[in-house]
């Protein structure tokens, strides 16, 4: 055989390797994503639970496009911590409450734990009632829907598994581009939904000081940051994962700012436009079937009804994520209960109180989510200082310690809050 003819013949023998090896290379990076993927997306899209998409809502109702970029700043703090959490519990394998108990003493630890487990409690219980709120736009009474919604979320945690139960949450969470679909079919003004986003505007009001606080609080929120943190550790993501884990905790909290900008243009498309004021996220479904049509109502329904169920299975893992960490028993999802039994014990009470709550003939639900999200934005400053003060401890990040330049981006958003708390207090007082 001539060398011509040789080289033609192998030719084809390389080019199929070479394919072979590059379809091989695109497998593994596949599969490394999938691997890696789940604590952003579920994290973040929790964010937009019952008392999100109702704080959006009434951000759209009230003040039309107009506090948009407060969303956008909110959904930029909310990549810059969530980034940092599922960071610090890759580098030091722990939670994020057991990590301040070592870092700031066991007072600090116990005090955050107690706080978040009564504010968990309460956003339960709205996670709930928003699962019987969207339930009832379909003729379902809450005394079948909330029981059957806890039966089902803790038998995909008792029964399912890491892997089983990530995957349903993952799935989950793709309910939420029913407010994609209720956004468009609103018609907004999108040049006035771009200007809203690029140009900050602020009517000095109590009640805008207070939907402000409000987003960045439901938004940035504190059980969010202790979850995420716990669950990467629970994932058993190692420092080569990290690159992998930012985009997929990036997407993750890019999705929650696009499902907001979504359920905030959809309200003030319609609700704004025509004076209409809501209560929660539920009359903001049903006041969008004669401005938008009842597709929209139904979309925008699906979407609480499916952000109710997500939140309903996490808000009581970051619970129980949280009491196991300063207790010093960390546990895992692949634990059985009997090996961990603080673990599930916690979660199993945290669901209970949340569906007795939202059970109880005549108790109003609006106190128990104000309260919620107020002691959420007291939590939420000192749970932020703790975690830029544990990303500059080298003893704790080793080389993955947070330099200056991004210690003051932390620094810069934890003053943001500060302004709003401090800006909401003096104008209640006031009086405005």
């Amino acid at each position: 055989m001539s060398t011509t003819t040789q080289e033609q013949s192998e030719t084809p023998d390389r080019t199929r390797h070479g394919g072979s090896g590059r379809l091989r290379r695109m497998a593994m990076s596949a599969a490394a994503r999938g691997a890696v993927n789940g604590p952003g997306l579920i994290a973040a899209h929790t964010d937009d639970d019952p008392a999100g998409i109702t704080t959006y809502s009434t951000l759209g109702a009230s003040y039309g496009y107009q506090l948009l970029w407060v969303l956008v700043v909110s959904t930029i703090a909310l990549i810059l911590f969530q980034d940092l959490g599922a960071r610090i519990g890759v580098v030091t394998g722990q939670g994020l409450a057991g990590l301040i108990r070592q870092r700031y003493g066991a007072r600090a630890g116990v005090l955050s734990m107690v706080a978040l487990v009564v504010a968990n409690i309460g956003t339960t219980t709205a996670e709930f009632a928003g699962i019987a709120a969207g339930s009832e736009i379909f003729g379902i009474s809450r005394y079948i829907s909330v029981p059957i919604a806890a039966l089902a979320v803790s038998a995909l945690v008792l029964r399912g598994g890491f892997r089983g139960v990530e995957r349903v949450l993952i799935l989950l969470s793709a309910v939420f581009i029913a407010y994609i679909g209720a956004g468009i079919l609103a018609r907004p003004d999108w040049g006035a939904a771009l200007q809203g986003m690029v140009v900050p505007a602020m009517p000095l009001t109590k009640d805008s000081i207070l939907i402000t606080t409000a987003t960045l609080g439901t938004t940035l929120a504190p059980w969010g940051l202790a979850f995420i943190q716990s669950y990467a550790v629970d994932k058993k993501l190692g420092t080569k994962e990290l690159g992998l884990l930012r985009i997929d905790v990036v997407t993750g909290a890019v999705l929650t700012g696009v499902i907001g900008f979504f359920v905030v243009v959809a309200t003030a498309a319609t609700m704004h436009s025509h004076g209409i004021e809501i209560t929660d996220a539920a009359s903001a479904a049903v006041a969008l079937e004669p401005l938008a049509g009842p597709l929209a109502e139904v979309l925008f329904a699906i979407g609480l009804l499916g952000a109710a169920l997500l939140a309903a299975s996490i808000l009581p893992l970051s619970t129980a994520y949280s009491v196991c960490d300063v207790a010093g028993r960390p546990a895992a999802l692949d634990d059985t209960p009997r090996e961990a039994p603080l673990f599930y014990g916690t979660f199993a009470a945290v669901t209970v109180a949340g569906v007795v709550l939202v059970l109880l003939p005549g108790v109003s639900l609006v106190p128990i989510l104000v309260l919620t999200q107020v002691l959420n934005a007291v939590l939420l400053l000192p749970l932020l200082a703790y975690m830029a003060g544990i990303a500059r401890d080298r003893r704790l990040m080793g080389e993955y310690v947070a330099g200056r330049a991004v210690t003051s981006v932390y620094y810069v958003v934890i003053a943001l809050v500060v302004v709003c708390i401090v800006a909401m207090l003096a104008l209640t007082f006031v009086g405005q």
